[in-house]
């Protein structure tokens, strides 16, 4: 059992950590991964990611920036959520479309060949395309990489698909 000057020592360690980490007045803030939307899925059922999401161990290192799902070559693919498209085009030897979805959310899908040009608006479950071959994403599959204010996430996570780790109390309460 604490003492009661550790107790206070404790929460005021607490405290000072709390307004270490609040950003100043005016800071901008990046997106709370933990409040993130719920997207469509961009493929119909059955669903199979066939090369899940590896977060790399820095910028440069090593991973895989997204999942690959099963997707037969001129399957439809549809947008998991409402946004604009900010880019179509062929990126060395992939034809990929990237869609601004908003609240620093970003969507790029490869291989895939699209009628639509940046600026367009789509709606959640809009037909953005067809799944096509190339890049590195293996025939018959198609690689969807998000990005949340420019850092790459684990798209399952928008699906519903990852359950969050949840700590539990390891301690008597102060």
């Amino acid at each position: 059992m604490y003492a009661p000057h550790h107790r206070r020592m404790a929460i005021g360690i607490v405290l000072t950590l709390l307004l270490l980490a609040a950003p100043a007045a005016g800071a901008e803030t990046k997106s709370d991964p933990d409040d993130l939307p719920t997207w469509n899925w961009p493929l119909e059922a059955p669903r199979e990611v066939v090369v899940p999401y590896r977060a790399p161990a820095h910028d440069y290192g090593a991973g895989h920036r997204g999942v690959d799902i099963a997707a037969a070559r001129g399957g439809e693919v549809r947008s998991p959520a409402d946004g604009v498209v900010a880019f179509r085009g062929t990126v060395v030897d992939r034809p990929l479309l990237t869609i601004d979805h908003g609240g620093g959310l970003v969507s790029t899908f490869e291989p895939l060949l699209s009628t639509l040009s940046p600026g367009d608006a789509v709606a959640a479950g809009d037909v953005i395309g067809v799944a096509d071959i190339g890049g590195h994403a293996r025939p018959g599959s198609l690689h969807l990489g998000v990005r949340l204010d420019g850092e790459y996430i684990n798209p399952m996570l928008l699906f519903g698909a990852v359950p969050r780790a949840v700590l539990l109390p390891c301690c008597a309460p102060l």
